[in-house]
């Protein structure tokens, strides 16, 4: 496991929690619009500087009192057979010894191993979940071809639905991909009304792709309009910036 990158506080990216970002480095996906690639492609994650786990922990410790939670995100941390172990050892770290409480953790995936987000909630050691959707289908077999399961999403999309860990699903907008159209699919595939769905904006830097820098992001405007239509789908249907 390569920690590449922590972000020692953030008010936005655990819903109610302040927390830290841990990014670990290596992706099994090469979304062309992705504004990580320093996590992603191997040449990049090779120039990438290092945080030991020493250091991090080092970290959690110090913080004891001050964070609430700990977001782990990518690249695609599931990729990672010694995750479990990485999270439990956060989770062994009490921060308020009097009260018994641990440090709350929030997963970021592409949903592509179901296998490993269920051992992670069945283990108690996570306690949020934000799923990123790519699109429809077709949307995952145009960009992916060979290299995405979509039984496999499907099946993390279904469990996340049917279980009863706090979730989110979550799409990037970008313009040349997606369609008005294509989120009345995704809202009929994986709506509900214990779902909280919500739409991102692109950014155009330091993409994998380096064409897609040069695209113009739809205007929050036209994302607003989406949400108008594929509300009545969801528990909660925003645009977040």
């Amino acid at each position: 496991m390569i920690i590449a990158g922590l972000q020692k506080t953030t008010l936005i990216d655990y819903p109610g929690k302040i927390a830290c970002i841990v990014f670990l480095a290596g992706c099994n996906f090469r979304c062309p619009w992705c504004y990580s690639s320093e996590l992603v492609l191997p040449l990049k994650i090779a120039e990438q500087p290092r945080i030991s786990e020493k250091q991090f922990f080092d970290f959690l410790r110090e913080r004891k009192g001050l964070l609430d939670g700990v977001v782990i995100c990518g690249g695609e941390p599931t990729i990672n057979k010694d995750l479990p172990s990485f999270i439990e050892k956060i989770k062994n770290l009490p921060f308020d010894l009097a009260q018994g409480e641990r440090y709350s953790v929030k997963l970021d995936t592409n949903g592509s191993n179901p296998a490993m987000l269920k051992d992670l909630v069945r283990a108690s050691l996570i306690d949020y979940v934000a799923m990123d959707i790519k699109g429809p289908a077709g949307v995952y077999e145009k960009i992916m071809g060979e290299g995405v399961k979509m039984e496999d999403i499907k099946e993390s999309v279904e469990f996340l639905k049917r279980g009863s860990l706090d979730f989110e699903f979550r799409t990037t907008v970008v313009n040349t991909i997606h369609t008005k159209e294509d989120f009345v699919k995704i809202a009929k595939w994986i709506g509900e009304k214990n779902v909280k769905y919500y739409l991102q904006k692109f950014r155009a830097e330091k993409t994998i792709d380096p064409d897609f820098e040069k695209i113009q992001p739809f205007k929050k405007e036209f994302l607003e309009e989406i949400v108008k239509e594929i509300s009545p789908y969801f528990k909660d249907c925003k645009v977040r910036a």
